[in-house]
């Protein structure tokens, strides 16, 4: 019987918007709030389906508690504030951000209070995927393929955003180079499918 899954070593940053993204504000701390910005739903890229594993291990979170910033829509010039701690609770990934004082980030931290801005995302890098073939079980058996399993990777930036991203336009299609997915890459499979399938 062939492999149900096999591991594959690409490397790039990514996007992901969570629409879930839940901010509340810490009682008693102002300009203090709580967020989720990941979890393990499936997210539908250009190439296939998505899945960041939050299994313990998994998630690196190093990089964020010791440097984490939070910026305005991924714009990394526009930094509105710093992740004071960063954790993984229940398949998710938790955050306590405070908001800077200058006037850019105070306009933000007030959308934020009012409800105009709701949307959080996050900025990521993945150093090792599995990949999942149709009908088959990741090898710990908690996903079913066909998708791409981001078994080992690093949140590095938490962003406050306007407008969830569009996997199919903008950030999306440049998600060739952010995967290390090249154009080889394809070329390459497909001979492998006209050799396999005869076409």
């Amino acid at each position: 019987m062939g492999k149900q899954s096999k591991q594959t070593q690409m490397k790039g940053s990514l996007e992901r918007f969570l629409p879930s993204g839940a901010i509340r504000s810490v009682e008693g701390q102002e300009r203090v709030v709580e967020l989720s910005f990941s979890s393990e739903e499936p997210y539908s890229r250009w190439w296939g389906v998505e899945i960041l594993d939050h299994t313990e291990g998994c998630m690196d979170l190093t990089r964020l508690n010791e440097i984490g910033c939070v910026l305005f829509n991924h714009k990394r010039d526009q930094v509105i504030g710093q992740v004071l701690k960063a954790w993984n609770e229940n398949g998710r990934g938790m955050a306590r951000i405070r908001f800077d004082e200058d006037e850019a980030s105070d306009v933000i931290y007030k959308k934020v209070q009012s409800g105009t801005l709701k949307g959080v995302s996050v900025g990521y890098n993945v150093d090792s995927w599995e990949e999942i073939m149709p009908g088959k079980k990741s090898a710990d058996g908690r996903f079913i393929g066909p998708c791409e399993v981001a078994k080992k990777w690093t949140p590095f930036e938490i962003s406050i955003v306007s407008v969830p991203a569009d996997p199919t336009v903008g950030v999306g299609r440049e998600m060739m180079e952010s995967t290390g997915r090249s154009w080889g890459y394809f070329e390459k499979q497909l001979k492998l499918n006209r050799i396999r399938y005869g076409k």
